[in-house]
């Protein structure tokens, strides 16, 4: 019951967040910027309307957004809030879970083809191969992660008893990972400067650009499905830095919400001092994460003989 309730309540509150990061760039832009309920406001307005498809368009189109959708969700049922458990949990969950955000990721692409749109190919072709070299630093970490605490289960690196925390013995290590995560969440959320979220020139986007046909409730799947991967990047980072070690309580679940939104700040931040990096920096950037993940699993080698 408390790992439901747990859920219920991240997702719920995941299309909170990015009103934050608004919040934080108008900030910088000296502006008062729009309400923090903006992205529940938008996702009501697009469910009212209707969709409109392209002739040259298949069930592969309308297929998209739902399995992107529910592939977004799928993670969250995995991970432990907050000192609570997770709603499901099995040896090798990890990988599998990892595995379903790239189908999810590959029927968003193949919807894009399904355009017949060259804009929306160029878009898609740019999300395989970036999302590809971040697949090198994601499974470089639970490859470490697996050296640390022998298990492939979410729920045990931050609930069983070798809990994976910047406070533990390998603290060191996971400064790396936490550094290396948060450059993972910029790349596979397509934030700056990886991409630019709220640019308008689709020979510059990447994912804005896949999903430039989609409209109503088939975008509102694809918009409330990024505000789910969005928060399960950041409910990762937050875990590695503050470990929820006591019971399930209304406490750690409002302390929890509070770091989170830290993480949210932290990325319209970023996006308020930083500029979009040019095409041919971003897989040097991509592949910083790799590197620094690869230099802690070395490290490990020596540390854990």
């Amino acid at each position: 019951m408390i790992s439901f309730l747990s859920l219920v309540l991240a997702l719920l509150a995941a299309p909170l967040y990015p009103g934050i990061i608004l919040k934080v760039k108008a900030f910088f832009a000296g502006k008062k910027g729009p309400p923090l309920l903006i992205k529940y406001y938008t996702l009501l307005k697009l469910l009212q309307k209707g969709s409109v498809y392209s002739t040259s368009s298949s069930f592969v189109f309308t297929l998209g957004p739902v399995v992107s959708f529910a592939a977004a969700i799928f993670p969250l049922c995995f991970f432990p809030f907050a000192g609570s458990a997770s709603l499901v949990s099995f040896y090798g969950d990890v990988v599998l879970l990892f595995y379903i955000m790239g189908i999810g990721r590959f029927f968003t692409v193949v919807a894009a083809l399904d355009t017949a749109s060259p804009f929306e190919g160029m878009g898609a072709a740019r999300e395989v191969f970036f999302s590809t070299l971040a697949e090198l630093a994601i499974f470089a970490i639970l490859i470490l992660f697996y050296r640390l605490t022998g298990s492939l289960s979410l729920n045990d690196y931050f609930h069983g008893e070798n809990i994976i925390t910047l406070a533990g013995v390998s603290g060191a290590l996971i400064v790396l990972v936490i550094v290396a995560l948060f450059m993972v969440l910029l790349t596979e959320n397509s934030r700056v400067p990886v991409d630019d979220p709220a640019t308008h020139l689709e020979l510059t986007m990447i994912h804005e650009v896949m999903i430039l046909d989609h409209s109503g409730p088939d975008l509102a799947l694809i918009e409330l499905g990024a505000f789910y991967k969005l928060f399960f990047y950041a409910a990762f980072i937050i875990q590695l830095i503050f470990p929820f070690t006591a019971p399930f309580s209304i406490l750690n679940m409002l302390l929890f919400f509070i770091l989170m939104a830290l993480v949210y700040v932290a990325v319209g931040v970023i996006e308020s001092i930083m500029a979009r990096f040019k095409m041919d920096l971003v897989p040097k950037f991509i592949l910083t994460s790799f590197a620094l993940v690869f230099f802690a699993v070395i490290l490990t080698m020596g540390v854990l003989q």
